[in-house]
């Protein structure tokens, strides 16, 4: 009988120790004492190439370049368009913007929209958002303000802002608030890590600084820094926004650089505040930080790094292509090059499954880079799709507002004037019947070797533009007459994914 009893336990034990690895296995990081802490970081139209770790030859980046050495860098981190509203609802949802229609700058994103805050909230978090928006007004009763989209705080402007910003807390009424503003977003930052620590809560935190986007101010001894940029930039000029009128004006690119670049320091600086203060309290081990760009350097910082064709608004390298580093020294081990492509719509997967959330019933763009982490050699295996939807050939005057107007008008000021006003007014637009007209504009597969552009600005006698990133990365030699087997394939792939994101605009995927 005693045979049996101990046989028994023995049966028990193993089983339970059967049932706790499948567990472990199939939840990945989840199964840590305490789920990781999250902040999630990034930069204004900051390009690829501008950080000291790619090796540009005047800007200092020395947390972001220690982050790099210390953790994961992702040298093909994407960003999911070449400009600013589209990239942060990517970001947020893990989603494509042409799917809910934010399609450019100051298009908003639609309130059925599931974010990373959402499932975050409901994995115990306490969830904050800091600095620029961009994906609606921020103001209280506004339906896709960071409070509707999940974050239980917020300091936010609807777009970008400068020194002393003037920003709006939880939807009230906007504040100037004095300061650099790259200093200003991490300390709020610092204390609702404080108040969740004290709460023992995990926290979730976005910080979207303002910098380096133009215009331009750095603060004096960040300027300095830069004084020796070379006399020959005097010979060039650049177009950008007066801080004094908020109009366009012509500068000298080595006076514009000197504040560019002084304002790159200045939000790198800040990022080493935030990283001091988790090892000084011991949070560091446990918290994931991530860094990354939202889209590539714009006209207004010239071209002063790495030779990559294009810049911001385009879907060749130089408008897509942004920094991406990561920080977890207990969930990644040793440090590591990632040498796949990544994107920001990976975001969402990748922090479902760290907390072992369900993903949401839609279809999603992104895949979870969970298995990177202590794995940086491996290939992503799926394609990553991009397209610049042509809104304007495809809505007429009378298109009609997916959000009443007076719930997209923007709150909170800014330098750059546009309309005559300093403000910003965003807007949705609903899409019911799709056309083989709406299939245009530029577009763009990547995969592991190749990216295949359609609608670009050098098709050759193809059609299409084909170049192989693993020995091209300037995109300077098209192939894609060398390998037209690959061209169908890749433009298949891109029709039918074309095919799921305007099923997505009518909003079939919130029915």
């Amino acid at each position: 009988m005693k045979i049996f009893f101990f046989a028994l336990v023995i049966v028990v034990l193993l089983a339970i120790g059967a049932c706790s690895n499948t567990k472990k296995e199939s939840s990945g990081y989840a199964e840590l004492d305490k789920g990781p802490n999250i902040i999630l970081l990034m930069g204004d139209d900051h390009g690829w190439d501008e950080v000291g770790y790619n090796g540009h030859p005047f800007v200092k980046t020395p947390v972001l370049d220690e982050m790099a050495a210390s953790g994961l860098r992702f040298d093909r981190f994407y960003s999911a368009h070449p400009s600013c509203s589209p990239t942060r609802g990517s970001f947020m949802t893990g989603r494509h913007p042409n799917r809910y229609g934010t399609f450019s700058p100051n298009w908003s994103i639609r309130p059925e929209e599931i974010s990373i805050a959402q499932l975050l909230s409901d994995a115990g978090y306490a969830c904050a958002h800091y600095g620029k928006w961009h994906l609606g007004p921020v103001k209280k009763d506004s339906p896709t303000s960071p409070g509707a989209m999940g974050f239980d705080e917020w300091l936010s402007h609807d777009n970008f802002f400068e020194i002393d910003p003037v920003l709006s807390r939880n939807g009230g009424k906007p504040e100037k608030i004095e300061g650099e503003s790259s200093a200003i977003v991490v300390e709020e930052a610092i204390r609702f890590i404080k108040n969740s620590h004290q709460n023992k809560q995990p926290f979730f935190i976005v910080v979207w600084f303002g910098s380096p986007h133009e215009p331009y101010s750095g603060l004096p001894e960040d300027i300095a820094l830069y004084e020796n940029l070379p006399d020959s930039l005097d010979r060039l000029t650049v177009q950008l926004t007066s801080n004094k009128t908020g109009e366009r004006v012509e500068r000298s690119l080595r006076d514009v650089l000197k504040e560019r670049y002084a304002e790159i320091t200045a939000m790198d600086r800040s990022i080493g505040t935030l990283r001091e203060f988790l090892k000084e309290n011991k949070l560091k081990d446990n918290t994931l930080v991530w860094y990354c760009g939202d889209n590539g350097t714009p006209q207004s910082a010239g071209r002063t790094g790495m030779t990559v064709r294009a810049q911001k608004g385009s879907l060749y390298e130089g408008g897509v292509l942004v920094p991406g580093v990561l920080e977890w020294p207990q969930g990644v081990k040793k440090h590591g090059i990632v040498q796949s492509s990544a994107v920001t719509s990976d975001f969402l997967p990748t922090l479902a499954e760290l907390t072992g959330q369900l993903l949401p019933d839609r279809p999603l763009d992104g895949i979870s880079l969970v298995s990177f982490f202590n794995e940086p050699e491996k290939l992503r295996g799926e394609p990553i799709f991009f397209w610049q939807f042509e809104s304007g050939k495809v809505f007429d005057d009378e298109a009609e507002p997916y959000i009443d107007p007076e719930l997209q008008e923007g709150t909170t000021p800014l330098v750059k004037m546009m309309n005559g006003k300093y403000t910003r007014t965003f807007r949705n637009l609903k899409y019911d019947v799709i056309s083989e007209a709406d299939y245009g504009g530029e577009r763009t597969v990547v995969n592991d070797r190749f990216k295949l552009v359609a609608d670009g600005g050098s098709p050759g006698d193809a059609g299409f533009e084909l170049y192989d990133l693993q020995k091209d990365r300037g995109e300077t030699i098209n192939l894609a007459s060398e390998f037209p087997e690959i061209v169908e394939q890749m433009q298949k792939e891109l029709r039918n994914w074309q095919e799921s994101v305007l099923k997505s605009l009518t909003g079939a995927d919130y029915k």
